[in-house]
């Protein structure tokens, strides 16, 4: 039986066919993986639909060597690591139904910062991807000096946002498929040495974990868990920069894509990514961080807000609403301004909170008179 939680939490993540999210749901129930290994013989009882291959599963000692040789280089290389139990451990990512046990990381990671704005696009970028990636980069980094960005470390996109924050000096995070034994591609080993500096890498994999194909699927959800937003520069119609923002907007997520031109092939995911109302169209920093409402209320000292300051897309929201004095359902608004459900959800939400509107039963929104 494991000894300590750490080697609890390692010996957990081996288990084969229990996954992030039925990892996530027996610590959830138990409390700890200490618990798991020591209830082992009565989760039948204590969780229901436990079947007994889980149970057999859970013997653990066939990963003990494992679990002590990922011990020993952690602590040789002075690898830092959270859990759920932790205090920084990432508090975006604690209520997603799969969010990791554990998180390691080298450098000076900040996975609380304020504000966290994940950056992905293709890996076969264009000159002009590339160039729109550094200057959103350049731009956000100005109105919002303590915005941290989240990238993959890939080809394309990712680099690109990670080697503008360097430039900027903005913190950055680069999430890995793999454990922090090894860079991938190796040709990205020297931005992400620099990357130690001011952000880091992060992972949830254990070292000597080979790159494969649906490792960069299960980092993508960290990607989109850990940020306030994710933005997407450049779509093709099929690859991991679309999950990514599948995945934040079923955690709730704000998403936003750059368009581009019709006949554009890097474009034509971002497009349909706005045609669907699945992610916002953004042409600048400006517009991003106006929708997010990021950007300072100024007025006269001494002077009440007698009418609360209002972003750009709650402003169009509350006209919208205000053109139907009998109220206006949702779905009109979605259609009308072109809004994903998931931001109008999150307008609204400001809206009631500043009480200029009313929402019924989540769906018929009125204007409240001042």
């Amino acid at each position: 039986m494991p000894e300590d939680e750490l080697t609890a939490l390692l010996t957990l993540n081996r288990i084969e066919g229990l996954g992030c999210t039925g990892a996530k749901f027996l610590y959830d129930q138990l409390g700890s993986a200490q618990e798991i290994f020591r209830s082992r013989d009565h989760l039948k009882e204590l969780i229901p639909g436990v079947n007994s291959k889980l149970i057999e599963a859970l013997d653990g000692s066939r990963y003990s060597f494992f679990v002590r040789e990922e011990l020993e280089f952690v602590n040789r290389h002075g690898i830092r690591y959270v859990t759920p139990a932790d205090s920084d451990y990432p508090a975006r990512l604690r209520d997603c139904k799969d969010a990791p046990l554990v998180l390691f990381s080298l450098g000076n990671v900040n996975y609380n910062a304020s504000r966290t704005v994940s950056i992905v696009g293709t890996r076969n970028a264009t000159e002009n991807g590339r160039k729109i990636c550094r200057t959103f980069v350049s731009e956000l980094h100005r109105l919002c000096p303590d915005v941290v960005i989240v990238s993959g470390l890939a080809y394309g996109i990712d680099v690109e946002a990670h080697r503008a924050c360097l430039n900027e000096g903005c913190s950055t995070l680069g999430v890995l498929a793999h454990g922090l034994d090894m860079i991938y591609p190796q040709s990205h080993r020297e931005t992400a040495r620099n990357m130690l500096e001011k952000g880091g890498l992060v992972t949830e994999f254990h070292s000597r974990t080979i790159p494969l194909k649906h490792n960069f699927v299960q980092r993508n959800r960290i990607i989109a868990g850990l940020s306030d937003a994710v933005v997407v520069v450049e779509s093709t119609a099929k690859g991991g920069s679309l999950v990514t923002a599948e995945i934040a907007e079923s955690y709730g997520r704000e998403c936003f894509a750059f368009p581009g031109r019709i006949d554009d092939s890097c474009s034509v995911g971002c497009n349909e990514l706005i045609r669907d109302n699945h992610a916002s169209m953004i042409c600048s920093a400006l517009d991003f961080v106006e929708a997010m409402n990021w950007l300072p209320r100024h007025r006269p000292d001494n002077q009440p807000e007698l009418f609360p300051l209002l972003s750009a897309q709650e402003q169009a929201v509350l006209d919208c609403i205000a053109q139907k004095t009998e109220g206006i359902h949702v779905n009109t608004i979605i259609t009308a301004l072109n809004i994903p459900y998931s931001r109008l959800m999150t307008i609204l939400f400001n809206l009631e909170n500043k009480s200029l509107v009313h929402v019924v039963s989540g769906s018929l929104c009125f204007l409240l008179s001042k």
